[in-house]
Parts: C-alpha cells; sequence; structure tokens
C-alpha cells in the first residue's frame, strides 16, 4: 500500500470506526485504572506473573512433555502442530473422522491465526463464532479489530442493522439487551445442533492438563461441554506450570483489558470432563443414564513460537497473555483500530512483535510506525513487557531489509549514522535531525527562510514525507549552548552543582526554555554548568535506528560522566530524553553506568521541587498570584511519575493549575511531521484542544513539559503555550 492510500484508509477508519473504538477503548482505560487503584499488591502481581512466564517459557520443552502425559492420562489427546497448515490438518481430520457438519466455536485469536474457520468450511463444515463480538465480525465478513473486544469498531445500531439484513426478524431488536438476547437465541440454536465444539485456552497447566477459559460470556464453556468432541486450540506459550500459578493471572487479566475486577465467566476445566454427552432430541432419559464417553483433542501450535523463544529481542513477545491493555492505552489505536493498526491477526502495541514472529516482518511493517514509543502501555501490561522496545527492534530489522528508494544521495555526508542503505529517507531524516539542526543553526536566519519557502516545503513532502501542513521549527543562530559559554554566573556559594543536559530542540530551537532553565536554578542557589554534548539518541531510536542510538547512548554517557563523577546531578528539560537515560540506556550501557546516570538525573521541575523541599528560597522564583494555567503533562513524563512535581511546584508558587486528563496530545515527536499520519495525530489531538478550549479553561495560559506536546498545541490552539520552567524562572 502506497503512503497516499495508507494515509487515505487511516481516514477512512477514523471517520467510520473510529468514534465507537474510541468510547470503547477509554472506558476500558477509566475502569482499568479504578480497578487497579483498588489492588494493593498491583505490582507485586505484575512481578509474579512476570516470573512466571519467564519460567515457563524458559522450560517450554519440559513443560510439553509433562502436559501431553497429563493431557493423555486424562484420556484426551496432544497435538503439536509446527504451522497453521498442520494444525488445519489435524483439525480437519478429528472432524471427518466425527462425520461432523457444524462446529460451534468460542472466541480464539489462535483459530483467527490459523484460519481454522476457513480449512473446515473448505471441508463442507459449518462454523459458527458463538462469542457475541466474534458472531457479529463473522455475519460482516470482517476481521477482529482488537485482541478482547473484536467487534469494538461497531455500534449498537450499526450491529442491530447488520442483524436485520441477516435475519430478517419480524421484530428487529435494537436495544442492547434485546441484541443480546436474540444473539442468544440463535446461537443456542446452533450449538444444540454441532457435531464439534470448540474453544482456544487461556492457560494449560502442565501439572494437570487444567484449562482456564476467561470469557465475558458462557458460551465457551457450553461449547465445550455441549458437544461430544470438543478441541481446543492454543499457542504453545498457553502452558503454564500448575494450576496454582493460575491465581496472579485471573486477578490480572480482566482488570488489565476490561477493567471488571474478575470476567463474568472463569471456567477451569480437565478435559475430557467427566460429564454425561447431551441429546436435545431426548428429554426422557436422565442424565445420569447417558454415556459419558467424551472426545478432547488439545492442539498446540508452534507456528513461529519456538523461533521467538531463541530470539532474544521478540521472546517478550511470548509473556503476553492477550488482555489488550496495550491497544486501550494506545492514543493511535483509539482514533483508528486495529483494521489499521494490526496485521493479520493480532493488533495494538504487542501485535507487531507477534506478527514479525509469526507472520514475517512485511506484514509487521504494514502497521509498526503506529507505535510511537510513547510508553503509555508499559507501566499497564500486566507481565511488564517493553512494547515499545519490541516495536523498535521490529522496525530496526524492517529498515535493515528494506530496498534502496534512490534519494540515499542527497543525505549523503549529511547523516552520521550507522545504518545500512536503502534506509526510508524520511526516516534517516528525522533520524538525523541533530545533524540537521546544527546545519540550521550554523545559518540561521536563511535556513528558516529556505526551508519554509514554497518550493522547499514540496520537496520534503514529495521526497521526504514532511506534512507541508505542519509548521518547521526555526533554528536560532546562537545555540544555547554558546550563549552560556559567553556568561558568567550569578551563583557566587553554590549550594549544589548541576550539569544542565542541552537537549537538541532546547540547544537549537527552544533556547530560550533553556535559558530560563539556568535562571531557575541559580536563582535557586545551584551553580549551572551546560556542556557541548550529543544527543540522547531518542531521534534515531524513534525511527528503529537502534545502532546509532546505542552509538549517541556511548558519547552521552562519556561526556556527562565525569560530571558525574564531580558530585554533579545531571538536570534534563526534555522528559523522553530523562526516559531514554532511565530506559533505553540500559540495553546500551554496562549495567553500572546505566544506573549511575539514572540514578543522578532528573527533569528539571522535579529537581526544582526537591531544592524547594530541601529549603530553597521560593520567593526566588517567579510567583503565580492565582494566575490561571491550564497544564498537559508529556507521556514519557507520566509514565516515569513526574507530572505531579511539576503540579506541586506551580501550585506552590501561587499558580492556579488545571491539569488535562487527556493523555496524549498526538504528536509524538516525529509522527507528526509525517503526511501520512499527520491528519490521524491531529485527530488525537483534538480532545486535547478541546479540553483546553472549555469555559474553564479557555482563558488559562497553556503549559506543557514536552517539545512535542508544546508545538501539537501551538498548532491546535489559537493561544501560544509554554514550558512551566519559564513560566517560574525569574
Amino acid at each position: 500500500m502506497s503512503k497516499g492510500d495508507k494515509a487515505a484508509e487511516i481516514r477512512r477508519l477514523m471517520a467510520t470506526e473510529g468514534p465507537a473504538i474510541e468510547e470503547n477503548t477509554k472506558g476500558f482505560n477509566r475502569n482499568r485504572r479504578e480497578a487497579v487503584s483498588k489492588l494493593e499488591n498491583y505490582e507485586e502481581l505484575r512481578t509474579r506473573t512476570r516470573e512466571i512466564k519467564e519460567d515457563a517459557i524458559d522450560r517450554l520443552p519440559e513443560l510439553l512433555d509433562q502436559l501431553r502425559d497429563a493431557v493423555e492420562a486424562n484420556g484426551g489427546h496432544l497435538y503439536i502442530a509446527d504451522d497453521a497448515d498442520d494444525a488445519n490438518r489435524y483439525i480437519r481430520d478429528v472432524a471427518a473422522e466425527q462425520d461432523a457438519e457444524r462446529a460451534v466455536k468460542s472466541k480464539s485469536m489462535t483459530t483467527e491465526e490459523l484460519e481454522v474457520n476457513d480449512a473446515l468450511q473448505a471441508d463442507g463444515v459449518d462454523v459458527v463464532e458463538t462469542d457475541l463480538g466474534e458472531w457479529v465480525v463473522q455475519l460482516a465478513d470482517e476481521t477482529p479489530s482488537h485482541l478482547i473486544a473484536p467487534a469494538i469498531h461497531r455500534s449498537q445500531e450499526s450491529i442491530a442493522e447488520l442483524f436485520k439484513q441477516q435475519f430478517d426478524p419480524a421484530d428487529p431488536p435494537e436495544t442492547a439487551g434485546e441484541l443480546t438476547m436474540f444473539a442468544r437465541e440463535k446461537l443456542g440454536e446452533r450449538i444444540r445442533d454441532a457435531d464439534i465444539g470448540m474453544t482456544g485456552a487461556n492457560f494449560i497447566t502442565a501439572d494437570s492438563g487444567t484449562m482456564a477459559l476467561v470469557t465475558s460470556e458462557g458460551n465457551a464453556r457450553k461449547c465445550a461441554v455441549a458437544p461430544d468432541t470438543h478441541i481446543a486450540v492454543a499457542g504453545v506459550e498457553k502452558v503454564i506450570p500448575s494450576t496454582d500459578d493460575l491465581s496472579p493471572f485471573l486477578e490480572l487479566l480482566a482488570r488489565s483489558g476490561t477493567g471488571q475486577d474478575l470476567t463474568a465467566y472463569v471456567s477451569l476445566l480437565t478435559p475430557p470432563v467427566d460429564s454425561p454427552t447431551l441429546d436435545f432430541d431426548d428429554d426422557e432419559t436422565p442424565l445420569s443414564e447417558r454415556d459419558s464417553d467424551r472426545e478432547f483433542h488439545l492442539v498446540l501450535v508452534d507456528n513461529g513460537r519456538m523461533a521467538m523463544r531463541e530470539d532474544d529481542q521478540l521472546r517478550e513477545t511470548l509473556y503476553c497473555i492477550r488482555c489488550g491493555q496495550c491497544a486501550n492505552s494506545c492514543a493511535n489505536f483509539q482514533h483508528v483500530g486495529g483494521h489499521a493498526f494490526g496485521g493479520e491477526t493480532y493488533s495494538g502495541g504487542i501485535g507487531t512483535g507477534w506478527e514479525a514472529g509469526i507472520e514475517g516482518l512485511d506484514t509487521a511493517a504494514e502497521f509498526n510506525d503506529f507505535c510511537t514509543g510513547c510508553s503509555r502501555c508499559v507501566n499497564g501490561c500486566p507481565t511488564k513487557i517493553d512494547i515499545p522496545w519490541i516495536n523498535t527492534v521490529v522496525r530496526d530489522r524492517v529498515n535493515r531489509g528494506e530496498k534502496p528508494e534512490g534519494y540515499d544521495f542527497l543525505v549523503e555526508g549529511l547523516t552520521p549514522d550507522e545504518e545500512p542503505g536503502g534506509l526510508d529517507l524520511d526516516k534517516r531524516l528525522f533520524g538525523n535531525f541533530e545533524t540537521l539542526a546544527k546545519l540550521g543553526s550554523a545559518t540561521a536566519p536563511v535556513s528558516n527562510w529556505i526551508a519554509d519557502a514554497g518550493p522547499a516545503r514540496w520537496a520534503l513532502e514529495r521526497v521526504a514525507g514532511v506534512d507541508a501542513r505542519r509548521d518547521l521549527p526555526e533554528f536560532q543562530r546562537e545555540t544555547l549552548v554558546d550563549w552560556f559559554e559567553n556568561r558568567v554566573s550569578t551563583v557566587s556559594d553554590p549550594t549544589r552543582e548541576v550539569v544542565l543536559y542541552p537537549d537538541v530542540y532546547t540547544n537549537h530551537v527552544q533556547v530560550e526554555r533553556g535559558k530560563a532553565a539556568v535562571r531557575a536554578l541559580e536563582a535557586l542557589g545551584v551553580s549551572v554548568r551546560i556542556p557541548s554534548v550529543r544527543s540522547s539518541g531518542r531521534a534515531p531510536l524513534s525511527q528503529g535506528m537502534i545502532a546509532t542510538a546505542e552509538d549517541h547512548a556511548h558519547d552521552v554517557y562519556g561526556g556527562l560522566a565525569e560530571h558525574i563523577d564531580a558530585g554533579r546531578d545531571v538536570v534534563v528539560i526534555e522528559p523522553s530524553d530523562l526516559a531514554m537515560f532511565d530506559r533505553e540506556y540500559e540495553r546500551f550501557l554496562p549495567e553500572a553506568s546505566a544506573e549511575r546516570l539514572q540514578e543522578h538525573s532528573y527533569e528539571i521541575l522535579e529537581y526544582v521541587y526537591g531544592l524547594l523541599e530541601n529549603g530553597a528560597d521560593a520567593d526566588a522564583l517567579r510567583s503565580g498570584d492565582g494566575h490561571e494555567v491550564a497544564y498537559h503533562a508529556h507521556c514519557q513524563q507520566r509514565t516515569l511519575g513526574l507530572e505531579a512535581h511539576t503540579e506541586a511546584v506551580l501550585e506552590d508558587l501561587g499558580y492556579d493549575v488545571l491539569t488535562s486528563d487527556v493523555e496524549c496530545c498526538g504528536m509524538a515527536g516525529s509522527f507528526g511531521y509525517k503526511d501520512t499520519y499527520y491528519e490521524l495525530s491531529m485527530d488525537v489531538g483534538d480532545d486535547l484542544a478541546e479540553q483546553f478550549s472549555t469555559a474553564e479553561a479557555r482563558d488559562r495560559t497553556v503549559v506543557a513539559s514536552g517539545t512535542s506536546c508544546l508545538e501539537q498545541l501551538d498548532a491546535l490552539l489559537s493561544r501560544p503555550s509554554t514550558h512551566p520552567v519559564e513560566l517560574i524562572a525569574p
């Protein structure tokens, strides 16, 4: 799909499916936050689930052997399929042996992955989905748009219209209750007539062969016990050691996905179940006199998973319990859903890892760029998967497999990166923003005039995909580092010493913000130094340029280590750079080096807060005197848990603070600049613009902590925004 076609498809989905997806995912998020807040041991549970999954994947071959013994001892059959064709062949053989005319299925993403329905229908078997959402999707001939809510993209009205078209009922159902009862009646008939019941499995315990089915409806257990033959299909990663390990997963699965304390139906089955077979046409024979000869087949699927297990970077994907939290928490997913932010089967943040491991990089590449690395999903993942890192790894691998587009000559000599030739020009451009910034400052203001001229904007959009509707940064001739070298410190007897990290934007574009940070720190008795040091590597990392980002990390640490050795704290203005120090540098630096930088690095308002708490004179900063501000915290600042420091400082200084509860501005660094995603970026940002345009907020000074947020707010609103340090600096 071309970039133009992709942008058009995004527009279509934003208009047709976006409203329903946004309403439902945001509802899940609100419920999740409330449900999690009631769990005093939430983090302990996350740690425990992570440990169990790590252990299970480590010992997977051993657990599979143990599970086989348990299933066969129970009287069932276990088949481990190499791939989709192998799994479907086995399932078709079972259906043929049973002379099956109908199979009923509960919700199962693994069977979606295998395309089981198509395989059985090719043999003349009528396959009916019994999960309401899956049934709706099946009737509409669509694919699921969410891991746990397949029809999340459909409104109640559209489902009512679908039922009317499909069944032409005498009294068409309209309300949610009527639609549910209508579906219950229709599906009940099909379950009664089924020859085979198929289910997935949320978890399978190796010690006993027990399956856990976690659903919002009761049809999964009906599919398991109403027909005489039960086929369960699951990926090999669903195996955990024992039934004792189920508890933390059951505590977190529903809370993470839908915000329920516990899903409506939790079924623990050790099949084949020891219950009488059912004959719905015979209402006279007592159940006690019926045969209990049931047949059970557990089909476990590899389909790339064992290779993922051996892949140090994709291995974490196998810890996923498919709760859908990463999709719910993602602003881009909220506006387009899994039909854009998804592959053949799996969607949302974790979908990239699954699709890369199962379908291959080509499929993952189609939607990988929707993940902006904002890290909003990280703190909510029940098994602590670093989902942004997986997306970055996949992006890096996609980059290295691309063929040259023929534009590399345009940037030769301007891109001191570690990447191979053929990288998409837009990624190479944004990944080397530091180089552009240096060139822009050295030739400003001429560079700004040229860049903003019509021919240049046309060329940037045509060649590098930089949307012409987006204002470009204006480079300053005098950088922050240059300015600082030509001044004398105003602190004669400092209480502390800091090294202020000059991120690219502060150094080359938002220089006044850096000057304000210096004034604020010096007013509080802190001696400041600003070294000439390389960019953090956030820009190349966002483009999947991992080798380049790692090169930056080593240079940055080398430039800051001497200051840390001298007892100076590192103060960072841009939250995404602090997040880089705190998270990604763990992967790039020796453990001791990464820990030293983490321990000595602070966000600017976090540092000011600490100074004030330890006795610094607040009167040295600019007083608010009741001045009203509307404040928006940066995504990664929230992930780090630092937004409260900014609020506290502003309030302590007398500002009247209204904090946005919109979690994402939509800009996400370079994402909002790209013509493919510009309209999605602005659509996400509309939520923030709307909140800051209410009667309560519209006359307030707009304040934001992140560069991207400030750029987006300036584009969305008719009044300028400012960084909080500029508000408080004397």
